[in-house]
């Protein structure tokens, strides 16, 4: 699906590449989705810098929008390895290769594995994470982000009745674990381990903890899903 390609490359930070390659991705998104062309369109259209910033402050404080999709479901429990060496198993069969900087549930590289499937395998496994799409949709819609129109297009391609809007009330009653007070709590836990770890080409978004360092518990929890039961808790 040439669709999971086009919305894995804008999910991604900002790359310069994007805007260099501009009018590549304008044909293919009109070819692939023209509902989206809108949508790239201004994407492209603001500075690369302007997005990065606001790809850092989406994505990167805060667990509620972390593009890891395990965080979603096993938060830090044991399941969470299992899962991790499983899809491992997965892009090994597929013959995809990952850097050892890159976590093999961070939602760009998994849509980049379902590009690379038949419609039907791809259909599935976005079937297999429509919650959490749904789910994160709803939270940049609070929020109102147009990277909702994203998840809104995974939802569709994966032939799920879920929609950004279909989780609203139990985002509503969500705490947000990107304000000052909640980032200065994973901070505090962070500042050692952070400092003494990870460079600034690891995480380009410099004052928030990089989103493949674990994180420990805070005041401001957002829900995690509970897949077998079809429903947060």
């Amino acid at each position: 699906m040439p669709l999971l390609k086009i919305i894995s490359l804008l999910l991604e930070y900002p790359d310069e590449d994007l805007w260099q390659n501009r009018e590549e991705l304008l044909a293919a998104t009109e070819q692939a989705q023209p509902d989206l062309l809108a949508f790239v369109q201004r994407y492209l259209a603001a500075p690369v810098l302007d997005k990065q910033a606001e790809w850092c402050a989406l994505f990167e404080r805060g667990r509620a929008t972390s593009l890891l999709l395990f965080e979603h479901v096993h938060a830090e429990s044991r399941e969470r390895g299992q899962a991790m060496v499983d899809l491992l198993n997965q892009y090994e069969a597929a013959g995809l290769q990952l850097s050892c900087r890159e976590l093999p549930d961070y939602l760009p590289l998994y849509l980049e594995y379902l590009s690379r499937q038949d419609a039907a395998a791809a259909r599935e496994g976005l079937q297999d994470i429509a919650p959490i799409l749904a789910l994160l949709g709803g939270r940049l819609k609070a929020r109102d982000s147009e990277f909702s129109a994203l998840f809104d297009a995974l939802l569709a391609a994966a032939q799920s009745p879920l929609r950004s809007d279909a989780l609203a009330g139990q985002v509503a009653g969500e705490a947000r674990d990107d304000s000052p007070a909640a980032m200065d709590a994973v901070w505090e836990e962070e500042q050692v381990k952070f400092m003494g770890s990870h460079s600034v080409m690891d995480n380009p978004c410099g004052d928030a903890p990089a989103q493949h360092a674990p994180r420990g518990g805070h005041d401001v929890l957002p829900q995690y899903l509970d897949l077998s039961a079809g429903g947060a808790k």
